[in-house]
């Protein structure tokens, strides 16, 4: 088979899953406002996007600019270097945004395309250089003003979306307050009036450009396009739209009672998706088309692959329709079916969550650094303003009491005034930079937009900030990442290609099906792994009774994990087993995780807890101890034993195996008592349990110092197996410690002559 058909088959089959890595990325650019406000259900806002999606990607004209002409100079290469450096794009491109998919970090499907069309350009025509076939520059070969613009556009785009961002919300939220639903009415038509005009210019000037009508002339705009009119009038249409928006949204609140800030959310995620769909669908198929449409050409012409000048890629070519339909069916049914995306979205809604969350990133120095250059200009200016104006910017950012919520994950992340401020600015910046032809990358704007939002509303408060800012600094670096991954990884895949030819082709085509698969299979874990019931939750606003009854499960549950992580380290450390140590490593991690989270969720919890039921809160926090007490000495046990194996030491003596095995039996058994009187409730007999202490203290130091005696003998030769086994023994002891004091803890706290009080319940402790 002609090796150039098999190229264009390979791209056919890269493209759709081109399409499906690039919209699980880019899928946070037009709903995130929507699903973070849950102004409206979720399968509401997937209609809503998927609806404008399609209408983008079918009225697109498909014109693949950037891919055919805008970053290199087609006239200098010729069709069998064309191939390779498109196959080289579409071969980095898919592994590397599903590589940001699978971290869950919103990256630039623009800059990633922009840059591997560059790095493959770039190598390609360095080859030519070496080898002497080419008189040209390299300068000659490279759009160089394009990049530039890229470079500058990302630049630009990071620090005016969050600055824009910031100021516009700040400014809205002095006016409409948190109490926005409490204004006069006039106040959220006027603001209606204004979001939909900059949403109206939006879709005018971004979402239409491209389709087909945008370039035919109508006589009621004077006999000049749609396009040009827009671009040339834009005070009349914002003035036209103003007026008529307004006045629509007047009417809706007035005797439609329309929920106007819901209307520009839905409006807003449609417009976005349409542009999105309707322009950014050359980075997820630009290539593959304009391949094919090289390989047409090259066919008709009859000449050598070698000798074929590539010089008509210049000319303006659109793409047939039904290719645009077919790659809006894929695009929306990714969007729909995803994992991949809702993890995107969910970091890019975390990090400007309102209220609480878990925080995701570590803190940095660098984050610290500029959360403590922002407090100290906070701190400057609030010392040269007066008490009479802190006082009444304070009032007006007083947040409503919070909704509780049985599942955290029930709340919204933000209200719809932040989500309307969001979508707004997002379509107003790039409408601005498509007016001025500036590159601004769609998803470095609504991701700062948001980012700016969060910092004006006060989402990123002290205790939150440092981590925030560390997760904006991630993205961003992943964003130059993007950039510098993309260029010098495309660029060895064009050289390797280009040499190497079929054999090359098929490898790195293997590789990167082999990559997919690996991550799509880690991925699959990963989600199965964050479904999992947790074994620990925080119980309603409850009784002490009630907590103790209610929790009962829940701690059986974790005594059956202890028991199983200790059983598993013990049997791993004897099989010598460093894979079955990483999985008891893992089971330990995510112990520590939910106790986190029950420690984060405390706060809430005092917080909301009713009067009769205060000693509640003393019994959460005096529990929390207890399990990080055990969860800390199973994370010992466990960490030991992998060093050891790890470091290929020596393997435990049968002796030591056999005493550590007794111990894992006897603290089986008081773990068995422990979850069969938990399971039927019967606190009473927690009283039998408690003298086993004791008895498996003493058969620990009887191991202890029978290794004692075997070290002294000269028995045992290694002083890593020594160190390990009283390690083990005397953090076993504290697990048996830990544990005695939490069924204590249970045990003194609970009362059977006292009937539990529930959520609701006005019956009070007697």
């Amino acid at each position: 088979m002609d090796f150039y058909l098999i190229i264009i088959i390979a791209l056919a089959v890269l493209a759709t899953a081109d399409l499906v890595v690039g919209v699980s990325n880019d899928a946070v650019n037009f709903l995130n406002s929507a699903i973070g406000s849950k102004a409206i259900n979720f399968k509401t806002v997937m209609i809503i996007a998927s609806l404008g999606v399609a209408a983008g990607a079918i009225f697109s004209s498909g014109l693949m600019e950037v891919a055919r002409k805008g970053i290199f100079n087609p006239e200098l290469f010729y069709f069998d270097e064309i191939m390779v450096i498109f196959m080289a794009v579409m071969l980095t491109d898919i592994l590397l945004l599903d590589f940001f998919n699978t971290l869950g970090l919103p990256t630039s499907t623009t800059v990633s395309i922009v840059f591997e069309l560059l790095g493959a350009a770039v190598a390609i025509s360095l080859v030519k250089i070496y080898w002497g076939n080419a008189d040209a520059s390299l300068y000659e070969f490279i759009n160089v003003s394009k990049a530039s613009q890229i470079i500058f556009g990302i630049l630009l785009s990071v620090f005016i979306a969050f600055t824009v961002g910031a100021v516009v919300q700040y400014i809205s939220r002095l006016i409409l307050t948190f109490h926005y639903k409490d204004n006069p009415k006039w106040m959220g038509a006027i603001f209606g009036g204004i979001a939909m005009t900059a949403i109206t210019y939006f879709i005018l000037a971004k979402g239409i450009k491209g389709t087909p009508f945008a370039d035919n002339t109508y006589s009621f705009l004077g006999g000049i396009s749609l396009k040009e009119y827009v671009a040339t009038q834009s005070n009349n249409v914002i003035g036209f739209s103003l007026l008529l928006w307004t006045s629509l949204s007047m009417l809706g609140v007035y005797l439609l009672r329309t929920d106007i800030y819901k209307t520009i959310i839905i409006v807003g995620t449609f417009s976005l998706a349409l542009a999105f769909a309707g322009n950014d669908l050359v980075n997820f198929i630009g290539v593959p088309i304009a391949a094919w449409q090289s390989y047409e050409a090259w066919q008709a012409s009859g000449a050598a692959a070698e000798l074929f000048n590539m010089a008509f890629l210049s000319d303006k070519v659109a793409t047939p329709t039904v290719l645009l339909v077919v790659a809006g069916l894929i695009m929306v049914v990714t969007l729909w079916f995803s994992t991949k995306a809702q993890e995107v979205l969910k970091t890019s809604i975390d990090l400007s969550r309102q209220e609480r969350t878990q925080e995701r990133f570590e803190a940095n120095t660098f984050s610290r650094g500029l959360v403590r250059a922002f407090v100290g200009s906070v701190r400057g200016i609030e010392a040269i303003t007066t008490r009479a104006i802190k006082d009444r910017i304070k009032a007006r950012f007083a947040p409503k009491k919070s909704q509780r919520y049985a599942n955290p994950e029930d709340a919204p992340a933000f209200d719809n005034v932040r989500a309307s401020i969001n979508l707004t600015v997002a379509a107003v910046l790039i409408s601005i930079a498509t007016s001025y032809k500036l590159p601004l990358s769609t998803t470095y704007v609504t991701f700062m937009v948001a980012m700016g939002t969060s910092l004006a509303d006060r989402a990123w408060g002290a205790d939150s900030a440092v981590y925030r800012v560390a997760g904006v600094l991630n993205v961003i670096g992943g964003w130059f990442l993007t950039a510098l991954t993309a260029f010098t990884a495309c660029g060895i895949v064009a050289v390797i290609i280009f040499t190497g030819k079929l054999p090359a082709l098929i490898g790195m085509f293997v590789l990167t099906i082999g990559v997919l698969w690996n991550n799509f299979r880690k991925h699959k874990v990963s989600v199965k792994e964050s479904k999992r019931e947790r074994d620990l939750k925080m119980m309603a606003n409850s009784s002490v009774q009630s907590i103790i009854l209610e929790s009962a499960k829940d701690v059986s549950k974790v005594i059956n994990k202890c028991n199983d992580i200790y059983l598993g380290a013990i049997n791993s450390l004897a099989k010598q087993s460093i894979e079955d140590l990483r999985t008891s490593k893992k089971e330990v991690s995510r112990l520590g995780k939910e106790i986190d989270k029950l420690r984060n969720e405390l706060f809430y919890f005092i917080q909301d807890i009713e009067d009769e039921n205060v000693n509640s809160s003393h019994f959460y926090i005096n529990l929390i101890s207890k399990l990080e007490d055990m969860a800390q000495s199973l994370d010992y046990i466990t960490k030991a034993s992998f060093k050891h194996v790890s470091n290929n030491h020596r393997q435990l003596k049968y002796s030591q195996i056999k005493e550590l095995k007794e111990t894992q039996l006897d603290l089986d058994a008081l773990f068995s008592d422990i979850r069969f009187a938990f399971d039927l409730k019967d606190f009473a007999s927690i009283a039998t349990i408690l003298p086993k202490k004791e008895e498996m203290f003493a058969n620990i130091d009887a191991k202890i110092n029978q290794q004692v005696q075997r070290t002294r003998s000269k028995e045992e030769k290694s002083p890593k197996n020594t160190t390990l086994f009283f390690s083990l023994m005397i953090e076993t002891k504290d697990l048996i410690v830990a544990t005695i004091n939490l069924i204590e803890h249970y045990r003194l706290n609970y009362n059977p002559n006292i009937a539990p009080i529930k959520l609701g319940d006005t019956q009070k402790d007697k």
